[in-house]
Parts: C-alpha cells; structure tokens; sequence
C-alpha cells in the first residue's frame, strides 16, 4: 500500500472570499498595510465639466431658413433640439440651486460660529463671577491685614472701611481656632502618656 505524504514543496494557501462589506473593507486594509511605504493612489475630483449644450459645435449643419416648409425629417431636428435646450434649463438650474444651498450654508456657519462665541463669553463671564464670590466668601489673611498700605491712593469710605474689619474679624477667629487646636494636640499627647 501506498500511503499518501504531503509535499513540502506544496505551499497550501488559504483562500478567505469575503462574505460582507466589514470582509471587504478588512482585507482592503490588509493589503494596504502589508506594505506600508507603498505609496497610495488618492484620484483627484474631477473638473466640473460643461454639458454638450453648452460647448456648441464649430460647424452648425442643419440650418433652418425662414421661408423652408417642414418636411417630414425636421421633427427629429426639432426633437434634438427640444431635448437639448430643456438639459440646458435643467443643467442651469440645478446650479442655482446648488449656489443657493452652499450661500445659506455658509451663512448657517457664520451664524453657528457667532452663537459658539456669545456661549462661550457667557459661561466664562458665569464661571468668574463664581470664582469671584468663592474669593469675596474666603479673604485671605495676611500680616498686614489692616489695610494701612501707603503705596495705594484710596478714599476711605465707609464700606472699604466696614470690609476690613470683616475682614480682621474673620482673620483673628481663624488665628484663634488655629492657636486652640495646636493647644488642644500637646494636652492629648500628656493625656496617653500618663495612662
């Protein structure tokens, strides 16, 4: 009995037939990837050209006189010409439409970019107000809290006057809680050690 061995010098290939359009897409990049510095052909848009109707011939052969009767042939020149002019209309205006929808487009943009900004000048304005309250509700104590600064041409009126003191009062409670606290740790610590 023969028994039959595979040949090494067979290269047996798996061939995968795509089956969906995500197959098809996969194995499209499959093969660009399999050789990266390939460089890809990317076609260009074509130039928008003219219809025939408005690139007329040099040579006009079927001229109509004035005074020739209709025979039984003109019908189908009527009917070219019919045919061509009403592709002329058709052609002009779907470009008119076409300018229309890319002007209101564009104005939809300009408008859109408008509303972002007025948006966006809104919520910043929103957002420094709240960071100016969050600042007014917790002044910052400093050494020199107050507020006998030379350097500063200021009137005093009575409302800088009345801030400042909130703003002493507020300071020297803050000292206060902050001396009490260091007072009250040490007395913890003598308090576990005696026990």
């Amino acid at each position: 009995m023969k028994t039959e061995e595979p040949k090494n010098e067979e290269i047996v290939k798996k061939v995968s037939v795509p089956k969906t359009a995500t197959d098809v897409q996969r194995f499209r990049l499959q093969k660009l990837l399999k050789n990266p510095e390939k460089p890809v052909f990317i076609p260009e848009k074509p130039e928008e050209r003219l219809p025939r109707v408005f690139r007329p011939p040099e040579f006009v052969r079927n001229i109509w006189g004035s005074s020739a009767g209709a025979g039984s042939g003109d019908f189908h020149v009527y009917r070219g010409v019919r045919r061509r002019e009403y592709a002329r209309q058709k052609f002009l205006d779907e470009k008119s439409d076409k300018q229309k929808l890319d002007e209101k487009f564009q104005e939809r943009l300009v408008e859109n970019k408008a509303a972002a900004i007025t948006r966006t000048a809104k919520k910043r304005a929103k957002r420094q107000k709240k960071k100016m309250k969050q600042k007014a509700k917790k002044p910052k104590c400093t050494e020199n809290s107050s507020g006998n600064n030379k350097d500063e041409d200021t009137e005093g009126s009575e409302k800088e006057e009345s801030d400042l003191e909130n703003q002493e009062a507020i300071c020297n409670e803050e000292g206060n809680i902050k001396a009490a606290s260091s007072v009250e740790s040490p007395q913890d610590g003598d308090s576990e050690g005696s026990s």
